[in-house]
């Protein structure tokens, strides 16, 4: 950490007097209202250490002096990976100071000035990092009262993100004075207004903070104090997804909610907070480059060009086009024509089966592809932000509308001159249309493609459609009994077993595996309808933190309820797929029948049916809240 030469400064002199023969000062690190740090050695154990000083006029105030030793003996009962060791608090000849673990890092602040915003996955990193050591904190009953970048520091060698100044800010602070204890620009609402605090109002500060840690910019600014806390209190923080950048949306759903005016709004405590961080960054784990290369490439029968249609992708095939052109003579040119396109679609269709053959030889299912291309398509949405920002331009807009205009207009025309005869004008608007339609639109969807990757939506409906089952389905007859590779990739836990499940059964004897004949599509069933539950799950939840405080009022309640009703079939679903794997287990152990196995099978259906009652019952709410017209024709 670069530092200040204080050499010459007289209260580094008398400082250094003071503590000579236990620590050796080397420069001054940085000072702020709360103090100033050094860099020194410790002689006997010979390290380097951060010694904080109380600045001398607050250290002549003896409550302060007092409150300070306090705070800092209680924050050195702390020890946490992340939160910065506290060695010693001592006062020598009128100074007042404490010693702590010297971390060769920057802080939150200096990253984001020298380096830029962080991206979302470290900033999520760090976010989870400091609730850490807020919960842990928390839990021995001490409030931070000061989260800010400053007090954030990240380590070089190692990453990893440390907080300091636990509980000093109120303590360097005179509380009998009007003076508000923290940093104007990460108050929550309740300190700006001098209330009571309970950790709630860290977790908005930390809100504050990764807002800054994504975005370069804090949420309130002002002329002044005073302007920066009115704001806190009265003014909502814009929300982290109308700022035009790439922040996940699970992050930025998460800051916006710490940032809740009121602490019923946020997170009910940091563990909680980490918890749902730590699932989040679940999903942002990296693909194997396995799965990658199928995604990008070998997924696509046009090998991942862009904007390339499926039909000119198919017309690959020149032995299927000769016999088309071949037959055209004998049987007609609509019989040449279906021989051409038929044949060129099996042909894709083998492409598709080949690599899906390939896939599950490396030991990736189709499980593993709908997550594989969410996470493609994602991270292209992320990169196309960061690039254009969110919506589209006024450049994209006009060429929408020129291709739609033009589109009618064929349309129109074509229709009119089949109706009667067609005029000149007509001729001309038609032929004019037909010029510059196809071309704008071609551009336009050039212009989307930068933000969007078309490409990979349309493949991934391919493949998560039953088009990519089949495939995969045939792909798996081909591959026939051999042991795939195991695929190293992140999975549900419903995934993992029923992927396991799968495997356990293929391996039994025939004669048992026909006894078992319903375990497959029983497990397939499960494991689908955990998946919906799992994404349905999420949506609620996601609903419910975007509702904030109103999330807790009765008008909320139906989707609270729904929530946990969701959230404990989902269970219920993974219960019922453990208990079949177990099952499996003990028939290869030779520790269990089919008779005992066929009990579990049954209550394992049962699960599976009242799933699918809870998913097309949903589905219905979903169709009604889509189409509101129809509840209100429905009489009564």
């Amino acid at each position: 950490m670069t530092g200040l030469r204080s050499d010459a400064d007289p209260l580094f002199l008398s400082f250094q007097l003071a503590l000579a023969g236990r620590y050796s000062i080397d420069h001054e690190l940085g000072r702020g209202g709360m103090g100033i740090v050094y860099l020194a050695r410790e002689v006997h154990l010979d390290r380097l250490v951060a010694i904080k000083l109380l600045p001398p006029e607050k250290a002549s105030d003896p409550v302060i002096r007092e409150r300070f030793l306090r705070e800092a003996r209680n924050a050195a009962k702390l020890s946490h990976p992340n939160i910065i060791p506290i060695h010693a608090v001592d006062e020598t000849d009128g100074f007042v100071y404490y010693v702590m673990t010297y971390i060769n890092g920057e802080t939150l602040s200096q990253r984001v000035r020298t380096r830029g915003p962080l991206t979302t996955s470290d900033a999520t990193r760090v976010f989870r990092e400091v609730a850490w050591a807020l919960s842990h904190a928390h839990a021995h009953g001490l409030i931070h009262r000061d989260i800010k970048p400053d007090n954030i520091l990240l380590e070089y060698t190692t990453g990893r993100v440390l907080v300091s100044d636990f509980g000093i800010a109120s303590a360097v602070h005179d509380q009998s004075s009007a003076e508000i204890t923290g940093t104007p620009e990460f108050m929550s609402p309740e300190q700006a207004l001098g209330k009571e605090l309970d950790a709630r109002s860290d977790l908005y500060a930390l809100g504050v903070t990764e807002y800054y840690a994504v975005s370069g910019k804090l949420p309130f600014e002002g002329k002044n104090a005073t302007e920066v806390l009115a704001r806190h209190v009265t003014q909502p923080a814009p929300a982290v997804a109308t700022l035009g950048l790439p922040v996940g949306r699970k992050l930025g759903l998460l800051i916006d909610r710490c940032l809740g005016k009121e602490p019923g709004q946020r997170p009910a405590s940091a563990d909680a907070l980490a918890e749902q961080l730590s699932v989040a960054l679940e999903q942002k784990r990296e693909l194997p480059a396995a799965l990658r290369a199928f995604v990008k490439r070998s997924s696509r029968i046009n090998r991942g060009a862009p904007l390339v249609p499926l039909a000119v992708t198919l017309l690959g095939t020149p032995i299927v086009a000769f016999l088309g052109s071949a037959t055209s003579p004998l049987y007609g040119m609509a019989s040449g024509l279906a021989w051409l396109v038929g044949g060129n679609l099996v042909a894709g269709f083998g492409y598709l089966v080949h690599s899906a053959r390939r896939s599950l030889r490396l030991g990736f299912t189709h499980a593993d592809v709908v997550p594989a291309y969410a996470a493609e398509i994602e991270q292209t949405r992320e990169e196309g932000i960061a690039e254009l920002g969110h919506g589209s331009s006024w450049v994209e807009k006009t060429l929408r509308t020129v291709a739609r205009v033009c589109g009618v207009t064929l349309v129109g025309s074509a229709l009119a001159g089949f109706l009667g005869a067609p005029t000149r004008i007509m001729e001309s608007v038609f032929t004019l249309s037909l010029m510059i339609g196809p071309v704008s639109g071609t551009v336009y969807l050039t212009f989307v493609e930068r933000r969007r990757d078309l490409d990979a939506e349309f493949w991934a409906k391919v493949w998560s459609g039953r088009i990519g089952k089949f495939a995969f389905f045939l792909g798996k007859k081909l591959l026939g009994r051999k042991t795939p590779v195991v695929g190293g990739t992140h999975r549900a836990t419903e995934l993992a077993l029923g992927l396991a499940s799968e495997s356990l059964f293929e391996q039994l004897p025939a004669a048992m595996r026909r006894e078992l004949a319903d375990v497959p599509g029983l497990v397939r069933r499960l494991q689908q309808d955990a998946q919906l539950l799992r994404k349905q799950y999420d949506e609620l939840q996601d609903s419910l933190a975007a509702a904030g405080e109103a999330a807790a009022s009765a008008e909320y309640s139906p989707v609270r309820a729904e929530r946990d009703r969701v959230h404990e079939k989902l269970g219920d679903a993974v219960r019922a797929l453990e208990t079949i794997r177990l099952n499996l287990l003990r028939l290869h152990a030779g520790s269990g029948t089919v008779e005992s196995f066929t009990t579990h099978i049954d209550a394992a259906a049962a699960v599976s049916a009242e799933m699918e009652q809870l998913l097309a019952g949903n589905r219905e709410v979903n169709r009604l809240l889509r189409y509101p017209r129809d509840v209100a024709t429905t009489p009564a």
